[in-house]
């Protein structure tokens, strides 16, 4: 095991291999070991990505890495030992023995982590569009995603209204 005490200490997500169908046992065995250590600041989060699918009248769980646990954890030495020695764990995702903490856009790409967006304009606002190849274009906010990571905006362009679907910190309100 190599020495962790030259990282930055930073909290990141980490693929923990399994024995296969052991994902839940380790997830509860490593919560309850956090509740009785008082690791709550160190790992501060577990998760088995599922992908809920509807079968007939049913909903059913199917995970979609299977035989992997994600952990949100401060990558130390007694941490490291903490989650390798639970049973069920076969070691961290990485070249040898060190654990490799997955990306911003792994993180994105599985999931597990939903970036909440604010805006402070809303359907009907005038914006000003401040990114991208219509930058500096006017126009009026016709609809906002669900996950209000995307806009419509109407712009008026060469004379005409036309909707332009843009990401949402492509425009600002005109104030």
């Amino acid at each position: 095991m190599s020495d962790f005490s030259d990282a930055i200490p930073e909290i990141h997500w980490y693929v923990v291999h399994t024995y296969s169908g052991y994902e839940n046992k380790v997830k509860a065995s490593l919560e309850k070991i956090i509740e009785n250590r008082g690791l709550q600041d160190e790992i501060v989060d577990i998760r088995i990505p599922l992908e809920i699918t509807q079968e007939g009248d049913k909903q059913v769980e199917n995970k979609l890495l299977p035989s992997y646990v994600l952990v949100k954890m401060l990558m130390n030495d007694a941490n490291w030992h903490v989650v390798r020695n639970i049973t069920g764990v076969t070691g961290f995702v990485g070249p040898g023995s060190k654990p490799v903490p997955l990306s911003d856009a792994e993180v994105a790409r599985i999931g597990i982590e939903v970036e909440t967006v604010t805006l402070n304009y809303g359907i009907g606002d005038a914006v000003k569009i401040v990114d991208g190849p219509l930058a500096n274009y006017t126009g009026v906010v016709q609809a906002i995603s669900e996950d209000k990571k995307t806009v419509t905006v109407l712009a008026s362009m060469f004379g005409r209204n036309t909707p332009v679907d843009l990401k949402s910190n492509q425009v600002e309100p005109i104030i």
